[in-house]
């Protein structure tokens, strides 16, 4: 074309530039210069001339920066059908652009800069070193021509070193080509970019003037102001330099690191103390000192310990501190505490290993400046030295040196101020708070991160007092006289508890929030540490009577004083006398008021002081039972007299006195004693829960909602509550029996069981039987428990479905059973009603309306939203009757379940053999779970149903957990599907057909429960049938509330030991059982949730499917099973965690059936861009064993390719053009060598083989 249409094509492209950025141009308009600029780059033949003329420095950056991007994308996408003199035009024409096609170094465009670099290194990728072999000298030529040049040719480096080496984002053989040419020619690049930034900083300092440079100018001078732009131009090269040099000491061999004496450390170190270059020389020097690798490669880097490298270090930090609070020297001194981090970490590694390095000589200076940083007012910046002091106070050399051992009482000292919660970002109480403003968003930002940061600094603290405990006890027992003679400072904020109490951030709560923490941590290390007779117990028990003697009225400081009264309990063990005292403080704590008499709700901070009270005494009988048993029947007069006055303590402060109670009776080990005692304990339960009142509360849900007075309207919400008692009760009764059965226990050892009488005889697996003394007791509560439960639920429903295989699937709730004994449940059966159901809800009382919903900081949990700090201490638990009636039936329906779940596990044999056990559960917890909403359904599942598995014998698999689990995973299958399937629809709607009666967060909130019951659901499932052994257990508990943590593991092939649980061989032989839970659990893999994905992969579908591939499936079925897998591909392809596992599983199906079901291939080629000539390929060598010579690992790989075309990509990816890059001739052929067959075959007489080892 000539340059007449050249210019005309360029004057059209840049109108269509112009409209595009323009912001006035309208939307039509633009899309319009968009698709016409789109199709110029795609179409056109000349796009080379064009975008050159576009790009020359005449035009506007915008015009200039379209230009380039032409010629990128003609790199990009056509560069391989581009004849090689179009190329060598185009190449040459770029690297002219660099040489004098682009503006003074100071005055371009860094965008302009960018998209040139890329555009060099775009062809590096395809032509060097093969077609381009003096790519090298021609960067180090244009790097001469001056600092424009320098500076493109920085850029060129690093990101060719980043699209190679970091992100690797080309073909592995052009990737494989290109680094280890870049390896070979490493010397050179390496001491290129050290003269480079060597020159042009002796330039830059020349010019400013640099007293502090060793060889400078005695005087300092004034830049001359014709030469300012001539040193900032040297300035900026030297911080290309670095950023360059920062991309490739991290991969580099540690050879260039550490050549001439370490020349570039001493570099770096020495540019700690150049303002404009020392952030860019603290990330190189924080990259080269956190390499990891060889120790004896590394041991060059201890010359950082030298006095040269310290002093600059040490001086520059001084310098940045010193000049207060700027951002750019605070990004300076995080850079240099996380150098100081990484040197602890070489220096542990090396000092002790076989690497012969010894302690350096200026450990004493490291530690100095390093406790400097932990002392800084920025809270970021002492958390970020937790890690390595706990590396230095747990190394096994370093600990025991003086100098170290020296730093143990300023760590303690520096942590007593560290502990203490100030600098939240919205105040100004402290110096912490301008630095928090840098580091935190809120004061939730700044409160979880404390939170996380106190924990580390408590197990750091630990450690050091592992070395010196009785440094650490001196100093807690200090801080604590001191707090407990100071007088209270509640600061400008007051407690909205009462006049005069203090906030959370009052000045006294926060030092002894600190305090309390420190003696808790260095307390409970010293009685670990120190042998008996060294514990200082004079010391301890006279700190332990001033905190018994000391009286407050604050509940925050009360909160704080329990717990120093039990981190000095252990002292008590030494001088038993001392315990009536401790126990009168405590059950004073229990009665805490801040008034007397008080009508008002209490808050959570009294709330708190009451249950802390209570949980130390229970922890106190847990584990110091011999020492309370003495005093045993004082502790039980007291728990009485509190419990005969109904009004004085909440259900769950009785109740946890009981569990107390309890405890120390497990230590009477005499079965009929225990059982006379709890006999005794529990009449006044056994009493209520027995009446006719009771009965007919429970087996009426009409009666249960007016009896917890959820008929009523209230007139005052918050103090107004005239059914108060009678919920209260309900707690009680429920409460007890679920303390007793958590708590009754019989003797540890097998001998003072039998002798307690606790033994009734022997398994036939010859394990003892044990019988609980509660045991009586609580199954005569079990029936009206369980008709407490059925009002929640209901009656059964029977639905069914359609599954794959073409059988039917019966989900059933429950059924009736001849069996159900009570009459009580009897009345419930013909109850078609529940409180779910909306009929039930409908009789709620207008106050009440919602008082079956979730409680708000439950949906702020799941949410993962966090609560407001002041209101979790200041506010009423519950703040209206609303809410008050939500926390009622929650806990209650909690409390049902955890009391069925811990049955098994305590009652052992005489649970599991109740007669119509299964029935009862399926009549009552199991009846009609349709009108269970899913935040109910989760908790059930998780403390009732998996633990009653976990704990139940095999004998009884049959008659209880076959029956039980049987209809409710048909059920939870059929609710599940059902779910997801609402949330595929929703996500397919447009925004515009959304309802505006459930808004996104009520949505978000749906999805996110549907989640969390799906991955409760498939861990259930995973509990029964699967036994994990070695490298198949997981932890599923981590699947929490709001816990989303996709950070999952890429190896994932499971082990061959991952077999079926004898529970789950006899789940599997139900055919609609079987059917049921491998439908579940293939389904799931295309549901929308990563991490129940991976899981049910690896742990859950192949055994399940192993177990029935020995009969005979059908062909449909077997399709469906491979094809619900590469749904699993399609869905959560982009999650390198669950692809990896998806591959592995669908590679294990295709493998095993696909030699008796041809059907498997039909459902490959429906694979998009699947070749078909591969799958041939692949298909003989798999039907044909003999020719299965092929690695697994091999074999997998080649499946995957196979499949490719099913695997889902991320969004950003799914619509990106696909840019090849060819492979050219390889640089290092591997030639085989024939010798040895060679010899083998033609030698028949066996001479052949001493040929081989022939020199």
């Amino acid at each position: 074309m000539s340059a007449e249409q050249v210019s005309s094509l360029c004057e059209q492209l840049v109108k269509a530039v112009t409209v595009i950025m323009d912001p006035a141009s309208t939307q039509r308009y633009r899309l319009e210069a968009l698709k016409f600029c789109e199709e110029f780059k795609e179409k056109c033949p000349i796009c080379v001339p064009c975008g050159l003329k576009l790009a020359e420095k005449t035009q506007t950056a915008i015009v200039r920066h379209f230009g380039l991007q032409i010629l990128e994308h003609v790199v990009k996408f056509r560069w391989n059908s581009m004849p090689r003199l179009e190329k060598v035009y185009l190449k040459n024409n770029v690297m002219g652009l660099i040489s004098n096609g682009t503006q003074n170094i100071l005055e371009e465009e860094s965008h302009i800069k960018d998209v040139l670099s890329r555009i060099v290194v775009e062809m590096i990728k395809r032509e060097w070193p093969q077609h381009w072999p003096d790519m090298l000298k021609e960067l180090d030529t244009l790097s001469k021509q001056g600092e424009t040049q320098t500076e493109l040719v920085m850029f060129i480096l690093l990101r060719l070193a980043e699209d190679v080496v970091t992100f690797q984002t080309l073909p592995t053989q052009r990737r494989r080509d290109i680094q280890q040419t870049l390896t070979q020619n490493m010397e050179k690049i390496f001491s290129f970019l050290l003269t480079t930034l060597q020159q042009n900083v002796n330039k830059y300092r020349r010019m400013v003037g640099a007293p502090q440079e060793r060889d400078a100018l005695t005087t300092p001078q004034k830049t001359d102001l014709a030469q300012e732009p001539k040193a900032q131009a040297n300035c900026r090269v030297g911080i290309a330099a670095l950023n360059t040099l920062a991309g490739y000491i991290d991969w580099v061999a540690m050879s260039h690191i550490t050549a001439d004496n370490c020349k570039l450390l001493e570099m770096l170190c020495l540019l700690l103390n150049e303002p404009e270059l020392q952030v860019g020389a603290a990330e190189c020097l924080l990259i080269a000192v956190s390499r990891k690798g060889k120790l004896e490669d590394r041991k060059p880097l201890m010359v950082l310990f030298g006095d040269v490298a310290m002093h600059y270090i040490l001086s520059a930090a001084q310098t940045a501190d010193g000049e207060g609070l700027v951002e750019k020297h605070y990004v300076f001194l995080k850079r240099l505490c996380q150098v100081l981090c990484a040197l602890g970490s070489q220096l542990c590694a090396l000092v002790g290993s076989d690497s012969d390095v010894d302690t350096p000589a200026n450990l004493g200076k490291y530690l100095d400046s390093f406790l400097a940083f932990t002392t800084h007012p920025s809270q970021f910046l002492r958390s970020s030295t937790q890690i390595t002091w706990g590396a230095l106070f747990r190394h096994e050399i370093l600990s025991r040196d003086p100098l170290l051992l020296a730093m143990i009482p300023k760590y303690l000292r520096a942590s007593m101020t560290n502990l203490v919660k100030v600098g939240f970002p919205s105040k100004t109480d402290s110096p912490s708070c301008e630095y928090s403003r840098f580091d935190f968003d809120s004061d939730e930002d700044f409160n979880a991160f404390f939170n996380s940061f106190r924990a580390q600094q408590g197990e750091v603290m630990r450690m050091a007092c592992r070395l010196d405990p009785r440094t650490g006890f001196q100093m807690a027992g200090e801080w604590l006289k001191y707090q407990l003679a100071s007088p209270v400072d509640i600061g400008p904020m007051n407690s909205k508890t009462g006049e005069g109490l203090c906030s959370i951030f009052s000045p006294s709560f926060v030092q002894w929030d600190a305090m309390t923490f420190f003696s808790e941590s260095v307390i409970s290390q010293m009685f670990r540490t120190l042998d008996k007779e060294e514990i200082p117990v004079n010391d301890g028990i006279e700190l332990l009577q001033l905190v018994l003697n000391f009286e407050t009225k604050d509940p925050l400081i009360l909160s704080c004083v329990l717990t120093n009264v039990s981190a000095l309990f252990p002292f008590v063990t030494y001088r038993p006398e001392y315990l009536p005292q401790v126990l009168s403080k405590l059950f004073t704590a229990v009665t805490f008021e801040v008034i007397e008499e008080s009508k008002a709700p209490r808050t959570r901070a009294v709330k708190n002081v009451r249950r802390h009270a209570c949980s130390s005494i229970i922890k106190m009988c847990r584990d110091y039972p011999q020492l309370v048993l003495p005093n045993f029947e004082m502790l039980y007069n007291h728990v009485k007299q509190l419990l005969s006055n109904e009004l004085l303590l909440t259900q769950m402060e009785k109740c946890a006195l009981m569990e107390a109670l309890v405890l120390i009776s497990n230590q009477f080990k005499d079965y009929q004693r225990q059982k006379v005692f709890l006999e005794e304990l529990m009449s006044p339960v056994a009493n209520l829960w027995l009446s006719e009142e009771m009965q007919r509360v429970l087996s009426d849900p009409e009666a249960f909602i007016s009896y917890v007075g959820a008929d009523n309207k209230i007139a005052d919400p918050v103090l107004e509550d005239p059914s108060g008692l009678n919920r209260s009760r309900i707690s009680f009764c429920v409460y007890t029996i679920l303390g007793v059965v958590k708590r009754a226990r019989w003797p540890t050892t097998l001998e003072e069981a039998k002798a307690g009488g606790f033994v009734i005889g022997c398994m036939p697996s010859g394990n003892p039987i044990y019988r609980n003394p509660c045991t009586e007791q609580v199954l005569k509560l079990l029936d009206n428990l369980l008709a407490l439960i059925s009002r929640y639920n209901g009656i059964a429903v029977l639905e069914e479905a359609v599954g794959p295989f073409g059988c039917r699937i019966y989900a059933v709730c429950s059924c009736r059973h001849p069996e159900w004994r009570s009459e009580v449940s009897k009345e419930r059966g013909r109850t078609h009603n529940n409180l779910y159901m909306p009929e039930m809800v409908a009789k709620l009382g207008e106050t009440f309306a919602k008082a079956l919903d979730m409680l708000e900081v439950e949906k702020n949990a799941i949410l993962g939203l966090p609560q407001p700090l002041l209101e979790l201490y200041d506010s009423p638990v519950y703040k209206t009757i609303l809410e008050r009636m939500q926390g009622f039936f929650c806990t209650l329906y909690d409390n049902c379940f955890h009391i069925l779940g811990n049955a098994g596990p305590s009652m052992q044999q005489d649970f599991y053999t109740v007669d119509g056990l299964a029935s009862q559960f399926l009549n009552s917890a199991f009846v009609n779970l349709n009108n269970i909403p899913d935040y109910r359904l989760r908790p059930m599942l998780r403390v009732f149903v998996k633990p009653l598995v976990l704990s139940c014998p095999s004998e009884h698999y049959e008659t209880l957990l076959c029956p039980m689990l049987g209809p409710l995973f048909t059920y939870l299958h059929v609710r599940l599907s059902q779910k997801w399937q609402v949330i595929s629809q929703r996500s397919m709607l447009c925004e515009e057909d959304a309802a505006d009666d459930n808004p996104e967060s009520q949505e978000m909130l749906e999805e996110q429960l549907v989640r969390l019951l799906t991955r409760e659901v498939m861990d259930l499932i995973t509990v029964c049938c699967v036994s994990k052994k070695g490298a198949a257990e997981h932890n599923s508990s981590a699947a929490a509330d709001g816990d989303d943590d996709e950070m999952m593991s890429t190896d994932v092939t499971p082990p061959s030991s991952a077999e079926l649980t004898e529970l789950g061989k006899c789940l599997m032989k139900q055919e609609d059982v079987c059917t049921a839970l491998l439908i579940t659990a293939y389904r799931s893999l295309s549901w929308k949730d990563t991490l129940s994905c991976q899981r049910t992969t690896t742990q859950l579908c192949w055994p399940l499917l192993k177990q029935v591939l020995t009969g005979n499936l059908l062909p449909d079925a077997v399709t469906w099973f491979f094809t619900g897998v590469l749904k699993g591909l399609q869905t959560h392809g982009q999650h390198d965690g669950c692809m990896a596992a998806l591959v592995h599983l669908a590679f294990q199906i295709y493998e095993a059936l696909r030699p008796r079901y041809a059907e498997l291939k039909a459902v490959m080629e429906q694979i998009p861009e699947i070749q078909k000539e591969s799958l041939e390929q692949f298909d003989s060598k798999l039907l044909n064993p003999t020719l299965l010579k092929v690695a697994d690992k091999r074999r997998k790989d080649n499946f995957k390719r196979l499949i490719a075309g099913c695997i889902g990509k991320p969004l950003g990816e799914q619509f990106r053009k696909e840019v090849h890059i060819r492979n050219l001739p390889s640089l290092f052929k591997k030639v085989k060598p024939s010798l040895e067959t060679d010899v083998l075959e033609n030698n028949e007489d066996g001479e052949g083989l001493a040929a081989l080892f022939e020199p």
